[in-house]
């Protein structure tokens, strides 16, 4: 029953996704499940991917259409932060970065970051030819897999907020041990349904622990330390360079 209340309250937290009120939820701990969470987002999305093609709905249409239900999903959790985030960092005086972050009105940068990250995950999205779904899924599952590293590794920079409760909870990298086992069969199932795409499949490992650690390694370097807003950019950013790789691949 308790990991039941945990990964109904994950869901709750992490997305939209209606739960039922009559389900306990228990929100210690959940960013363990973060990484899981980020799998069933992308495979909800390869779902719609795999619906909208059966209709012949044209590639670029549909790549827009998935992006924005990602966003609908998440209620724009992580990309409000990664709004933040660049609005912070943008500051020149490092005092006043957090007290910047916190203000809930978005600046030009934050706007900027949102269009950015829109631009890339649409535009990878559209080159992508082939496994779509297998795309989605580990750029999802990669970028929570990323955050929950962050969390283990980096002091939390305010006493209070969003994500003070999560480093409460998650205090060794061995947390994230479980979940990457896991993304990395992503690549072997891959490699499982077409032997011919183990460079994607390879890619796909070695790019999504590369780009899911050093993203928050680079926010930790700018800020010295992370705070909720840096967690949702560090899941943002890992989403759309992965999916970036992929097309590339």
């Amino acid at each position: 029953m308790r990991i039941g209340s945990r990964v109904a309250a994950a869901i709750a937290f992490y997305t939209c996704l209606p739960v039922p009120p009559t389900w306990a939820l228990e929100f210690q701990g959940v960013a363990r499940l973060a990484p899981y969470i980020g799998l069933l987002i992308g495979g909800l999305l390869g779902a719609l991917n795999l619906g909208l093609q059966a209709i012949a709905m044209p590639v670029l249409t549909r790549s827009a259409l998935i992006v924005v239900t990602w966003m609908a999903v998440t209620g724009g959790l992580h990309l409000d932060g990664a709004m933040d985030t660049a609005d912070g960092l943008a500051v020149l005086d490092p005092e006043r970065r957090l007290e910047v972050m916190a203000d809930s009105r978005s600046g030009a940068f934050g706007v900027m970051a949102a269009i950015a990250l829109v631009l890339l995950k649409t535009a990878a999205l559209n080159d992508l030819e082939g496994d779509r779904w297998l795309a989605l899924m580990a750029a999802a599952g990669w970028g929570r897999w990323g955050q929950l590293v962050a969390i283990a590794r980096y002091p939390y920079l305010k006493p209070t907020g969003k994500g003070a409760f999560h480093k409460q909870a998650i205090r060794s990298l061995w947390e994230a041990v479980p979940s990457l086992f896991l993304l990395f069969s992503l690549s072997g199932l891959q490699v499982l349904l077409n032997p011919a795409h183990w460079p994607v499949a390879l890619g796909m490992a070695t790019g999504g622990i590369a780009i899911a650690w050093l993203t928050g390694t680079w926010f930790n370097h700018k800020l010295g330390g992370h705070t909720g807003d840096t967690y949702g950019a560090t899941v943002e950013w890992t989403e759309a360079g992965l999916l970036c790789l992929l097309a590339g691949l």
